[in-house]
């Protein structure tokens, strides 16, 4: 059990039959009136964040979140396919329980399955994606301002910005918590 007193960022509970995760919070103490908390919680498994004030005595089951590491395999139309490295089973996941950064993810990537009371609600992809640049115009001499970019599209089929010296079948690092890119690989 969690009291709302006791509620730090991160923290992850059960309330109203959903899973919540703080997000932020502030202890506040009115100079007229009863010490509150107040709190910006995400539902883990919708998404949404709301906020909402506790009284500091409330007590919340505390909400365990597996996040398991497992290999995307393939896909077959809307569902994506993860090995388990121990078992080699073969995890079926549909395509709404992925997030959008899911496009930086190639066959063979380690993501973290993220499951609660053995439903899968989420995956996460590495932070850092090694990527190749299959198509991207080329950049110019003279095309030098102050961090110019072009459109590039990655062997994934996602399209982000990258710098001017970035040419066709380079290898780079994209941040995949961000969607941008980060180095050259």
């Amino acid at each position: 059990m969690v009291t709302a007193g006791d509620f730090r960022n991160g923290v992850t509970f059960e309330m109203d039959g959903n899973v919540y995760q703080i997000i932020e919070f502030q202890h506040v103490k009115p100079g007229k009136g009863a010490a509150f908390v107040r709190a910006k919680i995400r539902n883990v498994i919708a998404g949404s964040v709301v906020e909402r004030t506790f009284n500091p005595t409330d007590k919340f089951p505390t909400a365990f979140i597996e996040r398991k590491e497992m290999e995307y395999s393939y896909n077959d139309g809307d569902l994506y396919y993860f090995m388990d490295p121990e078992t080699f089973e073969l995890v079926p996941i549909n395509k709404s329980d992925l997030s959008d950064n899911f496009k930086f993810v190639k066959e063979n990537m380690v993501c973290k399955i993220l499951s609660y009371k053995g439903n899968v609600f989420g995956v996460e992809p590495p932070t850092v994606a090694t990527l190749q640049v299959v198509k991207t115009d080329p950049g110019f001499k003279g095309d030098t301002a102050t961090n110019a970019t072009k459109p590039a599209v990655l062997e994934t089929g996602a399209e982000i910005k990258v710098p001017l010296f970035i040419d066709e079948g380079e290898m780079i690092n994209v941040d995949t918590r961000t969607g941008e890119y980060s180095s050259r690989a």
